[in-house]
């Protein structure tokens, strides 16, 4: 006789277990920093992949929390998705976001003609990770309401959802499903988490990168033909390092680095080229690391002065 499933869980994994899918946890921590690097494009130390594991281990969510282009985002996916062995969810956060958007609401046809039960309700992203078993990545937690952050203590604290239109409850039935939130404290579109909110996570800092790690990652992320030399590289990581120290409103994080030298690169296959030029380099470069125009004048002039040659500006 075959299980029934519960209807529940039924549409979860209709709806989003092929997204998610299935393979095999990696909770070593140095085999863990060894596939970031090889499978993600990563670097992230030993000790970072170890606080993060060690808080799952306690059924403490983590707090990634530092400047934008820093990796948070990624690095956070990455580690989720190492830890559960499936892909986790992302929920973006906004001033709009709420319970009915991340653990479920009912179909407001269905709900007419059904009532407001199991078959016209439509399970969420939070739910859904709960019962598959995987994490959530909640990113930019600080732009989300006092609401939807209160809304989560108790998912964190007990592992349970609780849907009272359904009188349910859900709870974790695994070690996969674990939070990992990213918090920009400088973001001025933003709200301040309270201290209950505080005490419940661990809390790992986001910095800028040394410059060999930096190279590292560029590395592995601007390869191929073109090809992106130790010049060029160098004159991107310096113009960036002077960048952050200029005051400027957008300060470069990694990720401008990359995808300057990718735009480069770009621009330098159209040409035909075999090498990144500095021309190519200079013309990319105001597109992706001038965000407002109060820092075009900033920007342009130290471009100037790192790569020798006059950038365009429009």
């Amino acid at each position: 006789m075959s299980k029934v499933l519960d209807p529940i869980e039924e549409k979860v994994y209709k709806i989003y277990g092929d997204v998610v899918g299935s393979g095999r946890p990696v909770r070593d921590p140095s085999t863990a920093v060894k596939l970031l690097e090889e499978r993600y494009k990563l670097v992230v130390s030993e000790t970072m992949v170890s606080i993060v594991y060690a808080a799952f281990m306690n059924g403490r969510p983590v707090l990634f929390e530092g400047p934008p282009g820093t990796g948070k985002t990624e690095i956070g996916e990455a580690l989720l998705e190492l830890w559960a062995g499936k892909k986790p969810f992302i929920l973006p956060c906004s001033e709009t976001y709420d319970e009915y958007k991340v653990i479920g609401d009912f179909h407001p046809v269905m709900a007419m003609k059904k009532g407001f039960n199991e078959e016209s309700f439509i399970p969420r992203p939070l739910l859904a990770a709960l019962i598959l078993d995987t994490g959530v990545l909640v990113d930019e937690i600080r732009r989300s309401s006092e609401e939807f952050q209160n809304m989560l203590l108790d998912v964190i604290d007990k592992r349970r959802i609780v849907v009272p239109e359904l009188r349910r409850v859900f709870r974790a039935r695994g070690p996969g499903f674990q939070m990992i939130f990213t918090s920009n404290p400088e973001d001025i579109a933003q709200n301040e988490l309270s201290d209950a909110f505080l005490r419940r996570v661990v809390r790992v800092r986001f910095d800028y990168p040394p410059r060999s790690v930096e190279e590292r990652i560029l590395k592995l992320r601007v390869n191929g033909e073109p090809v992106l030399g130790d010049s060029v590289r160098g004159l991107i990581l310096e113009a960036v390092r002077r960048l952050r120290e200029a005051g400027i409103t957008h300060k470069p994080g990694t990720a401008e680095a990359v995808a300057w030298g990718r735009m480069a690169q770009s621009i330098a296959r159209l040409r035909g080229r075999t090498f990144v030029a500095l021309e190519d380099l200079a013309e990319a470069a105001m597109s992706v690391l001038a965000k407002r125009v109060d820092d075009e004048e900033v920007v342009a002039e130290v471009l100037k002065e790192v790569l020798g040659v006059e950038v365009l500006q429009g």
